[in-house]
């Protein structure tokens, strides 16, 4: 077995090493200051098609790890929540218009039926029945 020793000195941080916290953040490249703008239009455009995280990435020209973080930051949550909510969106609006739950299901781009009702039911809380019953005049 082998044994890693270490003094106290040696996890000690050197004593000039000091963390300015009114440090500017550093500066941002051109990429990051890109518009999400076609992100965006590319996610409602194809929300019935798989949306692969690297394909966002690719449209703002960022590595998928910063991509996530720079989503997060100017949307509010991250990308995956951000299409299951347009997608749930869609959903409603398609079974608001008379659209057989199945055919809203893959039109919004869910999986089947069932995943289609697991996510409204998270995300609003109604079934798919209350969702349709609730847009009827």
């Amino acid at each position: 077995m082998l044994q890693v020793m270490l003094d106290a000195s040696s996890l000690a941080a050197p004593s000039d090493t000091r963390l300015s916290i009114a440090a500017s953040p550093p500066p941002r490249s051109a990429a990051e200051r890109r518009s999400l703008a076609p992100v965006l239009d590319h996610i409602d455009r194809h929300l019935a098609d798989s949306l692969p995280l690297e394909t966002l990435a690719a449209l703002c020209g960022l590595s998928i790890w910063r991509f996530a973080t720079v989503f997060r930051e100017r949307v509010g949550v991250s990308p995956h929540r951000y299409v299951s909510e347009r997608r749930v969106r869609r959903a409603q609006e398609l079974l608001g218009q008379g659209v057989p739950p199945a055919r809203a299901a893959t039109e919004a781009g869910f999986y089947d039926q069932s995943h289609m009702n697991r996510r409204l039911k998270c995300l609003t809380g109604r079934s798919t029945r209350d969702a349709r019953a609730g847009s009827r005049p």
